[in-house]
């Protein structure tokens, strides 16, 4: 049995009558006493802070630093600047997903920062480690030394900028970021997000983040945990790894192949991705809307008019801020055209469903 490990900032979650349960392996909150709504509407009118001290930080650096990340990730670094950030996805040789992942181009040249999903830190450090025979680097897994808050919403910069000081982050657009230091501490601040709001991520020691996580608190902003977390992502169109990206879900079956880079000279699983656009998919990812208020959660069946299982939900709610009952789901391409009319099985009765877009909610990012 594995050991559950607690963030540093485990004892502020139960100061705060935070509800915890065991998330890849951390005890993290899931919801703190205002409740998923409150903390949801707080970060879509604004502003809401999150521990994400669960998340992996991954550093690789030397001379072949480069050509080896742009040979383990999907998207193509060569084209980012020191302060640039990329998302994409580190693949096996058959397209299936290793993980999703953010790429930091270092400000040090020749240094990359890759931030892992927490369940995946171990698997994907040793991914980075098989795959680096024959490149001059260097790989360090230093997610044990690292802390990372998100500050998101509409009123983020103001908080982050006017509670934490941190006026660096003001002049950041979408997905870039910016170094500091605080008595000789080095300090990250991000501006990317996983809410579909404007939002920051700031990584430093323990200390430091403790420090900004009290004070942010203080002044009112609000505590938010992984059950709002995953309602915000949800609506703004966002996957989860292990729901909507797996080693049996490609990015293209996810319609994410936008991150992979196929005028790259090569990465791992580049073949297989070439192929499956070039021929298609049996399965695809769709949003589905309900026309009944009956939610939809992971794993209910989807099926044809005729009752047909052709695919399964991967995530579902009622929808806080539009208040319609949606859904991912995987179904057979087939049936994955905008507008079809599909039906979704709750606890053996049927619900008329529709293909819509996957992201139900507009994104309020600042570009």
């Amino acid at each position: 049995m594995c050991e559950i490990k607690n963030t540093v900032l485990h004892s502020r979650h139960l100061a705060l009558g935070a509800v915890m349960s065991p998330f890849a392996g951390f005890d993290m909150p899931i919801r703190y006493q205002a409740g998923i709504i409150a903390e949801h509407n707080a970060v879509r009118k604004s502003c809401g802070v999150f521990d994400v001290s669960h998340m992996g930080e991954i550093f690789v650096s030397g001379p072949d630093a480069l050509g080896f990340v742009n040979h383990v990730f999907t998207n193509d670094v060569s084209l980012e600047r020191p302060g640039d950030i990329l998302y994409g996805m580190m693949l096996y040789p058959d397209g299936g997903v290793v993980d999703d992942l953010l790429v930091y181009a270092g400000f040090t040249p020749g240094e990359y920062l890759l931030v892992v999903n927490a369940a995946n830190i171990d698997k994907d450090y040793a991914y980075l480690l098989s795959n680096s025979e024959g490149y001059d680097v260097r790989i360090v897994n230093d997610s044990d030394k690292w802390a990372q808050i998100a500050v998101q919403g509409p009123e983020s910069e103001a908080a982050v900028c006017n509670v934490l000081g941190l006026g660096c982050a003001s002049p950041l657009s979408f997905y870039t970021y910016t170094e500091t230091e605080k008595d000789g501490v080095r300090i990250i601040v991000s501006r990317t997000g996983y809410t579909g709001e404007d939002g920051f991520e700031i990584y430093s020691t323990p200390d430091v983040i403790i420090s900004y996580w009290d004070r942010l608190v203080e002044a009112g902003i609000q505590p938010c945990g992984l059950g709002c977390r995953d309602t915000l992502r949800f609506e703004a169109g966002m996957p989860l790894y292990g729901d909507e990206l797996s080693e049996c879900i490609s990015p293209v079956m996810a319609g994410l192949s936008m991150f992979c880079k196929l005028d790259k000279e090569e990465f791992i699983g580049k073949d297989a991705i070439v192929k499956q656009k070039t021929e298609g998919t049996e399965r695809k990812l769709v949003g589905l809307e309900l026309s009944d208020k009956a939610v939809a959660r992971a794993g209910y069946p989807v099926e044809t008019l005729d009752e047909i299982q052709i695919g399964i939900v991967t995530t579902g709610y009622h929808s806080i801020t539009l208040d319609k009952s949606i859904c991912f789901a995987l179904v057979d391409s087939r049936y994955s055209a905008l507008g079809t009319d599909l039906l979704v099985r709750i606890r053996n009765k049927v619900f008329p469903c529709k293909v819509v877009k996957k992201r139900f909610y507009q994104t309020k990012y600042k570009k």
